[in-house]
């Protein structure tokens, strides 16, 4: 009903039309997300987030930077996360086990050289190795992966805006190019130092949009262990980053 309401109410701005289009997005990520729903939230919110973000992305577009396309799914699905993360529920528990093995992971692999061994992180986290495992499972929905989550920190000490690298369709710009695909590199290299299980993890989930349940049956093993995956991958690359959020 409030997505409904929402998307009655912006039929009278003139951008039926677009809506249309876009409605299909929106209700497949809105179901994409709904295993991390928290009990307050319902798909129908969800789809009425993203209805939001897109009106704000047709209101903020800028033609000369990006296609509406581009920028408006950046938008919804930029929206939909913040709803998911105001209504956060993990326990403050759950987080300091998350910042001690990000910590601990990021401390084992400088001294190493190397990618420490799961028993190593889970004894300089201080925790039993059962408790490692049980904590990465649990941080599946409070930990997600982000593309502006590589804006503040990255190895070669540059920011990075997202909306930045977002290809100008009307003009080619050699430096913008140049750069763009530095940061590409960057992003690119710290993912291809994981674990080819992990790599696809992030792959098929992040790329290909298939759910844990999906990827679990792809890969032969359970949804439990690809939630694992997935957040032992994004806790190694934020530690990597010197990232200090879940």
């Amino acid at each position: 009903m409030i997505a409904q309401n929402a998307y009655s109410n912006a039929m009278g701005t003139g951008v039926e039309d677009t809506l249309k289009d876009f409605l299909p997005f929106i209700k497949y990520n809105a179901f994409r997300l709904m295993n991390r729903l928290p009990p307050l939230l319902t798909v129908d919110d969800l789809i009425s987030v993203g209805i939001m973000g897109l009106l704000d992305a047709m209101k903020n577009f800028d033609a000369t930077k990006a296609s509406l396309k581009t920028f408006a799914e950046f938008r919804i699905r930029g929206a939909m996360l913040d709803e998911l993360r105001n209504f956060d529920e993990v326990p403050r528990s759950l987080k300091k086990k998350v910042k001690a093995i990000k910590a601990a992971f990021a401390t084992l692999e400088a001294e190493l050289g190397s990618t420490p061994e799961d028993e190593d992180v889970a004894k300089a986290a201080g925790i039993s190795l059962d408790e490692y495992y049980k904590t990465l499972q649990g941080a599946y929905g409070a930990i997600t992966l982000r593309f502006e989550d590589f804006g503040a920190n990255l190895p070669d000490g540059e920011s990075m805006n997202i909306e930045e690298t977002i290809p100008d369709t009307k003009a080619v710009d050699p430096l913008a190019n140049v750069v763009e695909n530095s940061r590409r590199k960057i992003l690119a290299n710290l993912i291809d130092q994981l674990p080819q299980k992990e790599k696809l993890v992030l792959s098929l989930y992040y790329w290909e949009g298939l759910t844990m349940k999906e990827i679990g049956l792809v890969l032969d093993i359970t949804e439990g262990r690809v939630c694992q995956l997935h957040s032992k991958a994004v806790i190694k690359l934020k530690a990597k980053l010197g990232d200090d959020k879940l």
